[in-house]
């Protein structure tokens, strides 16, 4: 062929207009022949390309299917074992000490042994090594590893089995494995049990980046502290994985409690793990933490044995404060659970209860109550979850009533009852995921009157009578609210309950069908109610079109839409207006310039370590915006909030004079910030002098209307654990009816009562504005915002006026300011909210007054 190409390009070419020049004369025979050389050979040279194609296409199938095949990933195993006859030294616990180093290589030199009896396991074998030794309840050595493995995809599954198999081989031998190491008796060690498992990936890809060690030992009655790296003074760094090993005494737990944990949301990307062990085993998980936590949640863990391992994992986007946490011992005989309980009541708790029960726990309660009773057991908390068991089957973490196993979150009116006055009740754990337990209360009763002069429920709770057809779910399986009649003052459902008629069109489904929220409006079923007035078809909600002309349709979708500027719209530093509801210090950038997010250092309790009636002590430091404004020979008299190093915010009737009292003046007033207990502070106590007082101009002492006042300090403060702002909302942050805030004070603890010492804290709810107006005689101007509990005994009261209704940002987790204490009728009275000062009609004030 080559030849035949060669010579058709250096052949000079002929003219059109002889062909003989092309076919040369020849022998008889040989003229036809020569005409059907062409065509032969273009059916050669289409064999011999067929052929190599189907070559080349067979060879790329074998190869695609041998690298395929051969195609390995990482595969990282961390496991522990016991050796028996090494006698612990505190010497172990020094990665660099030579005694480590010695019995390190050791070990590592065993596992190769070990993992050589196995083909599997020998032919994909890259290394182990020690990451840590401690002491076992028995003064031997147990040794932490690591070991690495470059497996083909295919033989993922087989590795694991044979990695299993090992530890079934151990403890086929009575679990004693003795392995020698060179003829010198002293290199032997002995293993009394080995356990390993899977290293979480995230984990294995995050030890290429930056990567941080520490070890701590917790002595008796010291208390030590472990943070994130560059808290609190700034956000921990991108790409980072960093360890901290807790040991404590033999015959101990380590106790660890987080008092701040702030980390993005996504356990994806930032995320701490918590272990028993002192490798990254996910056979002995504790728990994984992500995002925000308020100090009500109280994250505290204890180990099973004398050791934890706790990891900190960073991507490289979205950097928040981190976490600081303290650790310390406590003896084991101090979590024992169990044992015989008798009389007529009592109460038993899951071991460390509020804390997590620790891993690896078995505890069996025997009740008896005297004879000719019967006895229940009600659950005022119950929470056993764990992300790998189904509530319906519980066979990791579970309690054990009347032959029932019971998992995941049960309300706290859960109540099981036995027909004798015995019941036996079982408490279980497994060696990974824990959580907060149970607190249970145990009661004897007669069998012929379970409920004296109280209502007796079907899941046999006992409450007031009087809370019976009042609305409420007092029971906790609504049979309270079952078979009542509906009166004129009640909304009657169609599914036959009834609820409160000022419950009507507040924004909250009580019935549960959604009766009390129908007819609200002039929009049809299937369209979407605007803010503005107008209805558009549901089907235009979140299509990237502004559809309602304020955004509305548009305001609670993943992507905001820009929009002309309106009362509805989020307007960025750069003029521009986006749809998007409560875009500010959400995590997320929405606004071309970021300015949704700027100034975002607010409404957080970065560095945690009124009397409100019917509330509770709040912890210290849980909300560090919280003032007490002290009036020179008075006392403590009213609330305020921090929103700047200098500026408070108030309520203006606070700051008005009377015959007695020259209230208006700012030399009359002290502030008391970071103070949790009155008449007793601390070195994170700041007193401060106040220099102005810029009351509201509008402010209605007949109506309350425009209740509020700004507080300028004499000199700014330094922010610390107790003392820090919180956030102001932008002037179009919505606060929806029904949603749940938090408000505080030292205010009295009931009407007519004396004020509290230690400042107080209630959950309630946001009430609808023309409910509300209705309850309190049409008294409520758009100016102000309602918020209580409808069934009364909760609520703001007398000197928690001017403090904070804090409302916590479900995506951020901060606290912004939703109102400050105004006014009300009474305190805690049934169908008479709190009124507070709507803040966000007076973002614009606030700014001119105070620069912030």
């Amino acid at each position: 062929m080559e030849p035949l190409r060669n010579g058709g390009q250096n052949s000079p070419k002929p003219p059109d207009d002889d062909p003989s020049e092309i076919f040369l004369p020849s022998p008889e025979g040989k003229k036809m022949e020569k005409k059907n050389l062409p065509c032969r050979t273009i059916i050669v040279i289409v064999v011999v390309i067929l052929a190599a194609v189907l070559a080349l296409t067979i060879g790329l199938l074998v190869w695609h299917f041998h690298l395929r095949t051969d195609s390995r990933v990482k595969k990282v195993i961390s496991g522990s074992m016991t050796i028996s006859n090494q006698i612990f030294s505190d010497n172990y616990e020094n990665s660099n000490s030579e005694q480590f180093k010695e019995l390190a290589f050791r070990v590592s030199e065993q596992m190769k042994v070990i993992y050589s009896h196995s083909p599997v396991l020998s032919r994909y074998y890259v290394k182990s090594s020690v990451q840590a030794f401690s002491e076992s309840s028995d003064n031997n050595v147990i040794a932490y590893y690591l070991s690495e493995f470059s497996v083909p995809v295919t033989q993922s599954s087989a590795v694991e089995e044979a990695i299993n198999s090992i530890e079934e081989a151990v403890g086929h031998k009575q679990g004693r494995m003795r392995l020698s190491l060179g003829r010198k008796p002293g290199n032997i060690l002995i293993i009394d049990n080995i356990m390993s498992g899977d290293v979480d990936v995230r984990l294995v890809n995050a030890t290429l980046r930056r990567y941080h060690k520490n070890a701590h030992h917790s002595r008796m009655g010291e208390i030590g502290t472990i943070e994130s790296p560059g808290f609190p003074n700034s956000h921990y760094p991108p790409n980072v994985y960093v360890e901290w090993q807790l040991r404590a005494d033999p015959a101990h737990r380590i106790r660890l409690e987080f008092t701040v944990l702030h980390l993005e949301k996504d356990c994806n990307n930032d995320f701490i793990k918590i272990y028993d062990s002192l490798v990254p085993t996910e056979k002995q998980v504790i728990a994984e933490k992500c995002g925000y936590y308020t100090p009500n949640e109280q994250l505290i863990y204890l180990s099973s044995g004398n050791v934890m391992l706790v990891t900190l994992v960073t991507n490289r986007e979205k950097n928040f404060p981190g976490f600081r946490a303290t650790y310390s011992q406590v003896p084991v005989k101090s979590q024992e659970c169990g044992g015989k309980l008798t009389g007529l009541n009592g109460t038993f708790t899951s071991p460390g209860f509020p804390s997590r029960y620790p891993p690896q726990i078995q505890c069996i309660w025997d009740i008896e109550v005297p004879a000719g009773k019967h006895v229940k057991v009600n659950f005022n908390k119950f929470s056993l979850h764990d992300p790998k068991q189904n509530s319906h089957h519980c066979t990791k973490d579970y309690l054990e009533i009347n032959n029932n196993r019971m998992c995941g979150e049960k309300s706290t009116n859960t109540v099981h009852s036995s027909r004798t006055n015995q019941i036996m009740v079982k408490f279980y754990s497994d060696m990974s995921y824990v959580d907060q337990g149970f607190l249970a209360e145990f009661k004897a009763f007669e069998p012929n009157d379970p409920c004296p002069g109280k209502f007796q429920c079907d899941n046999d709770v006992c409450i007031n009578p009087k809370l019976k057809c009042d609305g409420y779910d007092d029971c906790g399986d609504m049979s309270d609210e079952k078979n009542c009649v509906c009166e004129a003052f009640h909304v009657k459902c169609r599914n036959g309950f009834c609820k409160p008629k000022f419950w009507h069109c507040d924004g909250v489904n009580d019935c549960g069908d959604n009766t009390d929220e129908e007819n609200c409006g002039h929009c049809k079923a299937g369209e979407v109610a605007c803010r503005n007035g107008r209805c558009v078809p549901e089907y235009k909600k979140c299509d990237g079109h502004n559809d309602c002309g304020d955004g509305t349709d548009e305001s609670e979708c993943p992507k905001s839409v820009v929009l002309s500027c309106s009362e509805y719209t989020y307007k960025c530093k750069n003029n521009m207006c986006i749809s998007k509801q409560n875009p500010q210090c959400d995590g997320e950038q929405d606004c071309e310039d970021g300015s949704d997010e700027a100034d975002c250092d607010c409404g957080t309790r970065p560095y945690i370590s009124s009397r409100i009636v019917g509330g509770e002590e709040s912890s210290e430091g849980e909300w560090p915006w919280q003032v007490s404004l002290h009036m020179k020979g008075q006392g403590h008299v009213c609330g305020a909030s921090v929103i700047s190093n200098l500026w408070l915010v108030t309520a203006a009737h606070c700051v008005q004079d009377t015959e007695k009292f020259m209230y208006s003046q700012p030399d009359q007033w002290e502030a008391y910030l970071g103070l949790h207990t009155q008449g007793k502070t601390s070195t994170l106590t700041v007193q401060k002098s106040v220099k102005q007082i810029i009351s509201h101009p509008e402010y209605d002492p007949k109506t309350y209307d425009n209740d509020i006042a700004l507080m300028e300090l004499d000199s700014p403060v330094n922010f610390n654990q107790n003392i820090w702002p919180i956030c102001l909302p932008a002037a179009t942050h919505e606060f929806p009816a029904g949603q749940v805030v938090w408000i505080t004070g030292w205010g009295a603890t009931r009407e007519g009562g004396s004020l509290a010492s230690v400042l107080q804290k209630a959950e309630v709810r946001i009430i609808n504005n023309t409910v509300c107006s209705q309850l309190m005689n049409d008294e409520v101007t758009p100016h102000m915002i309602c918020a209580g509990v409808l069934a009364g005994e909760v609520d703001a009261c007398q000197g928690d006026s001017g403090g904070p209704m804090s409302s916590v940002d479900p995506n951020s987790g901060r606290l912004f300011l939703a109102g400050v204490v105004s006014w009300g009728d009474g305190c805690g009275r049934k169908n008479r909210p709190g009124v507070y000062t709507r803040v966000t009609k007076y973002r614009s004030w606030i700014r001119e007054g105070s620069g912030v």
